[in-house]
């Protein structure tokens, strides 16, 4: 078989992810001492496959090779968080960034795409200089990204796509407004409102 996108460090990387998920578990058990809750619902991790990494570098007009997969896209490691509540997103966001150095941070949370799209996106660099591109969601918008990215790659005509885009964007409506109450309700529970 020959050697991924990642050659000789694509072992490094799944240390780094390693890592990282370390952190994050530090964070999440921290997190719950203090308050009594878990602030993590379940967490995903991936290092980007060779084939995904090479279309990607392909897309962004840069060579493929090795050093443009480590450091010119910073999304070979991969993980996704997911949380009950919208402000566990932002408090472990805050804390992987004591701990990591922020490189680029995309908050479709308060700035929501126009399909509905909602996460709060942070890319990190590690100590070692590899890069982690963290997503962190609640549990409604983890669905409805999930729903959103497995419609996109079924056929459908045009009057149908026109009526499932603008039934996700209701429900991403909706969903928004159901984090908000589920957080006000929280927070009204332990005596943080």
């Amino acid at each position: 078989m020959s050697e991924t996108i990642y050659g000789i460090y694509e072992e490094d990387l799944k240390k780094e992810e390693s890592i990282v998920l370390g952190t994050i578990e530090e964070i999440r058990k921290d997190m719950e001492e203090r308050t009594g809750m878990d602030p993590v619902e379940h967490c995903l991790s991936r290092i980007k496959s060779d084939s995904s990494m090479r279309e990607k570098l392909v897309r962004k007009g840069l060579e493929v090779n090795t050093e443009n997969a480590l450091h010119a896209v910073h999304d070979a490691i991969g993980i996704r968080v997911v949380c009950p509540f919208v402000n566990d997103v932002y408090a472990i966001a805050r804390a992987l960034e004591e701990k990591y150095e922020l490189v680029e941070e995309k908050d479709y949370i308060r700035n929501v795409k126009p399909n509905g799209y909602r996460s709060l996106h942070v890319i990190l660099r590690t100590e070692n200089g590899y890069y982690a591109e963290v997503q962190l969601r609640t549990i409604s918008m983890d669905t409805w990204a999930a729903l959103e990215h497995h419609l996109k790659y079924k056929k459908n005509t045009g009057s149908e796509t026109a009526l499932i885009v603008s039934e996700l964007k209701r429900c991403a409506d909706e969903l928004e407004s159901t984090d908000l109450t589920m957080q006000t309700i929280k927070d009204m529970i332990t005596g943080e409102l």
